[in-house]
């Protein structure tokens, strides 16, 4: 029987689907975790507690742990894991990505200096401190143009400006946004040309350094902005063939670049008629629940795929199935505290809807974005075609009334999605 560390954050919404997979293939699962908690509520056997925050000394914790049960794999679930199961790995001698490639990953600025260097096609950029003419910098990357944290996932803090003034009105901004998360609020944001066009998602799994492509999302929602609040996910990609080849071409390259090797992958790129350019690679699955979204082979779950690469055992067909499928991230309208959602019986009467789960409990805080840092559930579909999947959400969402009231300001809460 092989035996896995999972990095599960007490945030995650992926601990039931990854706990599945490991009992879908027979595995010994050892749950690691920030809070003693979320271990109690996760497992009755084998736990683990570690500060994900201090990746080098978590890491130390877990080779500590292995010296008394073998491991066979260590698997982050979440960006707050990858890089403590990275070091682990490299330092067990257990299949792995390059820690630099990783650490790069977890930072904007050094992915786009790595994207520069191999000549990928990606948003001009520069690195702004606090002392720096945010203005002046805005004004050479292009208008308009996009100010971001070099942390921070899930579109949180991701403003866009149509002008000099808007940029550093936005740089404010997603400075108070670091400081709510509890990020240095006084270290160096970046600043991108805004890049139009349609924007996909790509799913992949890197053996030996070869990407497979396991599936493509469309975004059919316009992601102009001011902000970046992504809804629903479709696949298979609805863009020509030709399209979709180049952003197959385009993230193989990224890869590369970055120099990761192994396990899955999440990029993001956008497509503007021939131009296709890059916005993001990490090294992981795609968030929150959405990989509920994907099957392959005779019903294998994303999460399953991801264990047995990570065990070394062998790998089912990596055909996606047949029919197309989607997820939609159900948008906070405002904030306030969650009082209801109603409507949620029609909604999965929908033909075509697969589920729907409510994952803000009643009376939570909640905020959209930029500030916010979560979504209120997620609706999943299945049909024979993806304009079918597209249309079934949408009509479930407008079946949906979100009841929210006033709630205290600067009320907290934590969460990740598809991104």
């Amino acid at each position: 029987m092989v035996r896995i560390l999972l990095l599960l954050p007490s945030a995650t919404y992926r601990a039931e689907g990854f706990l599945e997979a490991a009992r879908a293939i027979g595995a010994e699962v050892i749950v690691a975790s920030e809070r003693r908690q979320a271990l109690a509520g996760l497992m009755s056997g084998r736990a683990l507690q570690l500060d994900l925050r201090r990746p080098e000394a978590a890491a130390d914790a877990i080779v500590a742990h292995a010296r008394t049960l073998p491991l066979d794999a260590v698997v982050a679930v979440d960006d707050q894991g990858v890089l403590a199961a990275t070091l682990a790995a490299a330092a067990l001698g257990l299949p792995h990505n390059p820690v630099e490639a990783v650490a790069a990953t977890r930072d904007k600025a050094s992915l786009r200096a790595l994207a520069d260097a191999a000549e990928i096609p990606q948003p001009a950029w520069a690195l702004v401190g606090p002392a720096d003419d945010l203005a002046a910098a805005a004004g050479r990357v292009g208008l308009p143009c996009v100010v971001k944290p070099l942390s921070l996932s899930g579109s949180r803090g991701v403003i866009r400006a149509d002008d000099a003034d808007g940029a550093v009105r936005a740089a404010q901004r997603v400075r108070s946004i670091l400081a709510d998360a509890g990020e240095d609020s006084d270290g160096p944001l970046l600043v991108e040309s805004y890049i139009p066009g349609a924007e996909v998602a790509v799913e992949g799994l890197l053996r030996g350094g070869r990407l497979e492509v396991l599936a493509i999302f469309d975004k059919p929602d316009p992601l102009e902005g001011p902000y970046f609040e992504e809804t629903i996910y479709v696949t298979p990609s609805r863009l020509p063939e030709q399209s979709q080849s180049a952003v197959t071409r385009l993230v193989a390259d990224a890869v590369a670049a970055i120099g990761l090797r192994e396990g899955p992958i999440h990029a993001e790129a956008r497509v503007d008629g021939d131009q296709v350019r890059l916005l993001e690679v990490a090294a992981r699955s795609i968030g929150g629940l959405c990989a509920r979204a994907l099957r392959f082979g005779l019903g294998v779950t994303l999460e399953e795929l991801i264990l047995r690469h990570a065990a070394g055992l062998p790998l089912p067909d990596l055909a996606r199935e047949a029919r197309a499928s989607g997820v939609m991230m159900l948008p906070i309208p405002r904030a306030g505290a969650l009082t209801e959602v109603r409507g949620q019986e029609a909604a999965r009467q929908v033909p075509g809807i697969a589920g729907l789960q409510i994952t803000v409990a009643p009376g939570r805080p909640v905020r959209p974005l930029p500030e916010g840092d979560r979504y209120l559930g997620f609706l999943f579909a299945r049909a024979d075609q993806p304009a079918e999947v597209e249309q079934a959400l949408r009509q479930a969402h407008s079946l949906l009334d979100i009841v929210i009231e006033p709630a205290q300001i600067g009320a907290r809460a934590s969460e990740v999605e598809c991104r």
